[in-house]
């Protein structure tokens, strides 16, 4: 995670985070966003990085190796889309244990497998493998670094009060599939895709930097945990109405605001962008795009159901406060 403001939402992970950032002082004083965002030229260069690791992130009876390196390039890549900018590149380390090449004819070593899943990821959205290191490690890892290129990046701080509240296609599916996964439930063939192979959404987020997107924040730890962020690094409120939410079939409105590793885009547009943008950008991109909130004065997150406040629900969180 780095960027410009050091403003983020609540949780263990980020109160550690904040310290991180305290204790580096000037040298870390650009932290906050979810790309580091160099100038070059009249272009602005997006880097970002998104690590992987066994038993966290990914199960290997869940996934196979292509899977996962499929799984955690997306996860990277999605960092770009959340800037609006355009991938060029990835690099990638991969950690393998002592004992894990395959066994048997045919059998293909796990490091090329997962490299085959990284450079399919890749290539879906434009981008090379650029290079990367292997190491022995206790776990499979896989650590990847993207670089993109934007003309005009969306960070997380422009919010205002008055804009809406937007997310493109539909929540709850990553959940749905990992609930299905821990039950040993044999999944349908989409939500195993929706899980397995997620699509990161490079061109939503180039089609809403062009069209104004004043702030934007792909959906990785949840729904209500990332709109925390948003609100925190733009200085607004955020008001969400959980009815409103595009969901899975079967998803229930606080789930789908609970479930993490969705990687949809949450962007604040202009209040003068309406319904006819939102068919607009379903043209353009094949994905719905619905409005959910608004950002109003004040600070922090406010779910509503059919006009009842809730408490919001934690986002993912490495290191929760017990």
């Amino acid at each position: 995670m780095t960027g410009r403001s050091l403003r983020l939402g609540a949780g263990g992970e980020f109160d550690r985070l904040r310290a991180i950032f305290a204790a580096l002082g000037a040298a870390g004083r650009d932290l906050g966003d979810d790309c580091a965002l160099l100038p070059v030229g009249g272009r602005t260069l997006a880097i970002s990085i998104d690590l992987s690791l066994e038993g966290v992130h990914f199960r290997t009876d869940w996934l196979s190796f292509r899977e996962i390196g499929w799984r955690a390039t997306a996860a990277a890549l999605s960092d770009l889309a959340a800037e609006g900018a355009e991938p060029i590149g990835v690099l990638v380390s991969v950690g393998l244990p002592g004992k894990s090449r395959g066994k048997g004819k045919g059998r293909r070593d796990p490091a090329t497998e997962i490299m085959t899943g990284v450079g399919a990821a890749a290539r879906s959205v434009g981008a090379k493998v650029l290079g990367g290191d292997l190491v022995r490690s206790g776990r499979y890892l896989v650590d990847v670094c993207v670089l993109g290129l934007a003309a005009r990046p969306v960070r997380r701080s422009g919010a205002r009060p008055g804009d809406g509240l937007w997310v493109t296609g539909r929540l709850g599916g990553a959940g749905l599939a990992l609930a299905g996964l821990r039950a040993g439930v044999r999944l349908a063939p989409a939500l195993r895709r929706r899980f397995a192979r997620p699509t990161p959404r490079i061109a939503a987020g180039r089609w809403l930097a062009r069209r104004g997107g004043r702030a934007m924040i792909d959906i990785s730890d949840g729904l209500a945990g990332d709109a925390g962020h948003l609100a925190a690094a733009s200085g607004v409120g955020i008001e969400i109405e959980l009815e409103r939410i595009p969901r899975w079939p079967g998803v229930t409105p606080l789930a789908a605001a609970r479930s993490g590793e969705e990687y949809e885009l949450l962007v604040a547009l202009p209040r003068s962008f309406g319904a006819a943008g939102a068919r607009a950008f379903r043209r353009a991109t094949g994905l719905p795009l619905t409005r959910i909130g608004r950002c109003a004065s004040g600070r922090g997150l406010r779910l509503t159901d059919d006009g009842r406040s809730i408490v919001a629900p934690r986002g993912f969180d490495h290191f929760p406060v017990r």
